[in-house]
């Protein structure tokens, strides 16, 4: 019968369990137990006594649950038979799964059949040795970190295959929008995942959805991914156009509130107000007025300044004064200078009763009851009547 003296790990960093070869022990026996590991004595589907990391000497006083069990003299040299297994601690990170068929439903936003897949990776740890021993090992002399993958997968596609389409149904997730809630997906299946994984002592740290498999040769998908993309497009386009329009709005009405707060600067720098202004306008197109030699139109513009009061009334009186001065001088310089023969064009001089050219008269005949300005042998006067003598 062959006895271990010295017992520890021989496996590579790949292997998440390791049982050592040999099954007969002896007190006085040295395990190696490396930081990162466990050991653990099993018989018979039951774990033995446990070893944390460190050099151990086999004693009975250190392995209480086999000196009982198997009736070990205490101290001396004791032989004993069971099995020991090397756990790893470490976490083991990056395992990968996939899910092995297509998981069928109906997508909620546009009422098609679909088909699709998912895969990812996740990360465990060790939780309990007993419960992995028993309900994962099992006989296995070697349990690597790809071997211990495919037996938890077949847990992954139970949750995956039923918590995501259920999620996409009560969420109402187009399939062209299934990548904006991996996140959301992973949680949901990594919540019952962790209790199952649980029970097999398992710690499961990280679960995550990196990819859905989409059907991209199904006429139907094509289909239904073009209109949806047509959609989001002319949306957004609408969006553009609707912000660009307010941006639009907005720079208009800020020009307008930059310019007028230019011109009230300037009109602060000239020394009068926005009335005033309005005023020295109004004066400036009178006096432009072809007509303003008619008494007339004179008048009305007399008028309308008569209503501008206080200091406001006396800017554009001045304003008036001067600038209409210039034309009621020509007028009444054109009537004592003179005029011109409505008949030939003649200049005549002021003071002329005839056209010294045509001899056409050149005053008015007016009616000496009412003053009506007549026409030439007229006999009575059109407004009242009085008969004109020669």
């Amino acid at each position: 019968m062959l006895f271990a003296k010295v017992l520890k790990y021989e496996g590579d960093n790949k292997t998440f369990v390791w049982k050592y070869p040999i099954e007969d022990f002896n007190t006085g026996s040295q395990l190696i137990v490396h930081q990162s590991q466990e050991a653990v004595f099993f018989q018979n589907g039951k774990m033995l006594d446990m070893f944390g990391p460190g050099r151990h000497t086999l004693r009975t006083e250190n392995l209480p649950i086999i000196t009982s069990l198997m009736n070990l003299a205490t101290g001396g040299r004791n032989a004993f038979h069971c099995e020991l297994y090397f756990i790893n601690k470490t976490e083991q990170m990056a395992i990968p799964w996939g899910t092995d068929s297509k998981i069928q439903y109906l997508d909620p936003v546009y009422q098609f059949p679909i088909e699709l897949g998912a895969c990812g990776e996740m990360s465990i740890a060790l939780e309990n040795a007993g419960k992995v021993l028993v309900k994962i090992v099992g006989n296995e002399k070697k349990l690597t970190q790809e071997q211990l993958g495919e037996k938890l997968r077949v847990f992954v596609m139970k949750y995956a295959k039923s918590v995501i389409p259920r999620m996409i149904q009560a969420q109402k997730i187009s399939i062209f929008d299934l990548d904006m809630y991996l996140t959301e997906l992973a949680d949901e299946v990594k919540y019952p995942l962790t209790e199952e994984f649980k029970d097999y002592g398992f710690d499961l740290r990280k679960f995550s959805i990196m990819r859905i498999l989409k059907p991209d040769e199904d006429p139907n998908y094509i289909k239904f991914k073009q209109l949806h993309y047509k959609s989001v497009n002319d949306v957004r386009e609408a969006e553009i156009r609707q912000r660009v329009g307010i941006i639009d709005a907005q720079t208009a009405a800020q020009k307008k509130v930059i310019d007028a707060e230019a011109l009230a600067r300037k009109r602060m720098m000239e020394g009068f107000t926005y009335q005033q202004e309005k005023a020295f306008g109004v004066a400036e197109r009178i006096a432009e007025n072809d007509a303003v030699a008619q008494m007339g139109n004179i008048g009305i513009g007399m008028g309308m300044m008569t209503g501008v009061g206080g200091v406001l009334g006396n800017t554009v009186g001045g304003i008036l004064n001067d600038s209409i001065a210039p034309a009621t001088e020509k007028m009444s310089s054109a009537n004592n200078n003179g005029g011109f023969c409505p008949h030939c064009g003649n200049r005549y001089n002021a003071g002329a009763l005839f056209c010294e050219k045509c001899g056409t008269k050149l005053t008015k005949n007016t009616c000496p009851h009412c003053g009506n300005e007549l026409s030439d042998g007229a006999l009575f006067c059109s407004r009242c009547g009085t008969k004109i003598t020669d």
